[in-house]
């Protein structure tokens, strides 16, 4: 059959190549590497005694992107495509972050991986929603995980959400 061969209607074109170079297929699902993830961000505080919240959007999220260095090949739309490493253990010392970020969105937020080039953190909230955040401030990316990987791998421009002082 050509239909593993061609472009999943899921995404676009060069998004699907991106994620596919990266080792992304349909159906992808690594549940037990979820769980080590979970279980390392459950058993982490902070020095001041924050914990990470880990609920099952961010579950699924690491479970079918999990692990996955993209790398986007091109120019993008308005700024750079994003490379990004999807292990949420780059966010593990940020639980009191995370925690301040999701009281002001009045939900739970979970790291789920992050920039490399920019070193800025992707974050998921329990509804399923992504955001980056970095030394300048926080981004909203998308209402759900394939908004948000269009967006970053496309090299869409995010919406602030805050500005660090």
């Amino acid at each position: 059959m050509h239909a593993d061969r061609t472009s999943s209607t899921r995404f676009s074109v060069p998004v699907d190549a991106a994620l596919r170079a990266a080792g992304w297929q349909p159906g992808r699902w690594d549940i037990r590497q979820a769980e080590v993830w979970a279980d390392a961000l459950r058993g982490h505080a902070s020095p001041a005694g924050h914990r990470h919240a880990v609920f099952p959007a961010a579950v699924e999220a690491w479970a079918e992107f999990g692990g996955l260095h993209i790398s986007p090949t091109g120019s993008g739309r308005q700024i750079a495509p994003a490379t990004l490493h999807l292990d949420p253990l780059h966010g593990l010392h940020l639980a009191r972050t995370l925690g301040d970020l999701g009281r002001a969105l009045d939900t739970e937020v979970c790291p789920l991986g992050a920039e490399t080039d920019t070193h800025s953190v992707l974050a998921i909230d329990a509804e399923g929603r992504i955001y980056t955040l970095d030394h300048t401030g926080d981004w909203y990316v998308g209402p759900d995980i394939d908004h948000a990987l269009t967006t970053l791998i496309a090299g869409v421009e995010p919406q602030r959400l805050t500005t660090r002082s």
